[in-house]
């Protein structure tokens, strides 16, 4: 954390927590009596409401998504690049909200929450969620805040994947769609890359079915090769060649199974980071809800037939190493936006990064970015907050 906050930062945030007692039907028959969301806002409301952007988070992204919670954060929240004042999400024009999903383990009800009904944690008896699950839920949030329409939902990934829902689930409810890195549906390489790592975190001898908190133990070896894996599938080739290369921790061959070469070291380092922050469970279920998604699936399969019944705009942008999410699979989204006579724009843009560029700081991509959310606000409520 710098001495002094950068001016283009939202500054020092305090999360807030909703508790909802109206009981949440999901998708899978089960109900959710009571929960919790946690949440962030930057920026200030005006006065007819107008001004408001949802941020929804990735699989393994939460409420904060700007700025510092105290002096001694190293770094801000995970979307940082992207919303403060001047940036792309301007928050001398927005009020932004970002929320941790259901089932999330940064503060919302979740697997490591207590279940009311035992008096013990949910663990692995925590339903598995779907996207429509989500969107249900921010639609709550938002009701108890008071915004009846988004000047826009923007979202990254598994967060694209929430804001193509919010256009087809609460059509009237926002004005503009921002799907970034994502895809219609995860592709059977996808759900396959999710099942290793799943597997990986269940074969853990440490993970007890999921009841690993009541053992007192934790599956560390599992997330570890869960995370190690997702991230190899963030980067491109491209990327890791040029980060790492084939470069020696030690500057020569060791010949033993340790970590030896850059690489190595830091997937081990990323695994063991993460391992320590995040619930497995969560990890487990967070890949079910992408394996899930599939909405042109109530529609014969006809992605077009879908879209169509959204209202809003779209902005949509791909990456060109983003092999996760590889370009073609925004096209299909933005093909079928087109022959469903929806007003879209579409931006690939050029860029090494793999699927982890949605998080960067890349200056076409930003800029595209600023231009579209200007002319959000411009078209919401002229431009001022």
């Amino acid at each position: 954390m710098p001495d002094v906050i950068p001016e283009n930062s939202v500054g020092l945030i305090t999360p807030k927590v909703q508790h909802f007692d109206t009981p949440l039907t999901l998708r899978s028959g089960r109900v959710l009596e009571q929960y919790d969301l946690i949440y962030e806002t930057y920026g200030e409301l005006n006065a007819d409401r107008s001004n408001a952007v949802l941020i929804c988070h990735a699989l393994s992204g939460d409420h904060h998504a700007a700025g510092y919670h105290s002096m001694d954060d190293k770094k801000p929240g995970w979307w940082d690049t992207c919303i403060g004042p001047g940036k792309p999400i301007d928050t001398n024009k927005f009020f932004v909200v970002s929320l941790n999903n259901l089932g999330g383990c940064s503060g919302s009800t979740g697997p490591v929450s207590i279940n009311p009904e035992t008096g013990k944690a949910y663990g692995p008896d925590f339903p598995i969620m779907a996207v429509r699950d989500w969107v249900n839920s921010q639609a709550r949030l938002a009701d108890v805040l008071g915004i009846d329409v988004w000047a826009a939902v923007v979202g990254g990934s598994l967060g694209g994947m929430q804001v193509l829902r919010w256009s087809i689930q609460f059509p009237e409810r926002l004005k503009h769609a921002v799907v970034i890195a994502s895809a219609p549906k995860l592709s059977a390489q996808n759900i396959a890359f999710n099942e290793v790592a799943r597997q990986a975190i269940a074969k853990d001898p440490d993970f007890h079915d999921g009841w690993y908190q009541e053992k007192g133990t934790l599956p560390k070896a599992g997330l570890m090769q869960a995370r190690m894996l997702g991230h190899l599938t963030y980067l491109s080739d491209d990327a890791m060649r040029q980060k790492f290369g084939r470069e020696l921790r030690e500057g020569k061959l060791n010949f033993s199974f340790a970590p030896e070469f850059q690489v190595e070291s830091y997937l081990h380092y990323q695994g063991e980071k993460f391992s320590t922050r995040f619930d497995a469970n969560t990890y487990m279920l967070m890949t079910k809800a992408l394996d899930y998604f599939d909405p042109a699936r109530d529609h014969d399969n006809d992605l077009r037939k879908c879209l169509s019944q959204a209202k809003c705009r779209f902005l949509v942008v791909s990456f060109t190493t983003d092999w996760r999410f590889a370009p073609a699979r925004s096209e299909e989204i933005v093909n079928a936006l087109i022959h469903a006579d929806k007003d879209v724009s579409y931006a690939c843009i050029e860029s090494d990064n793999g699927h982890d560029a949605f998080l960067l700081p890349i200056p076409r991509y930003l800029d595209i970015f600023h231009a579209y959310m200007e002319g959000v606000a411009a078209r919401s409520f002229g431009g001022k907050s």
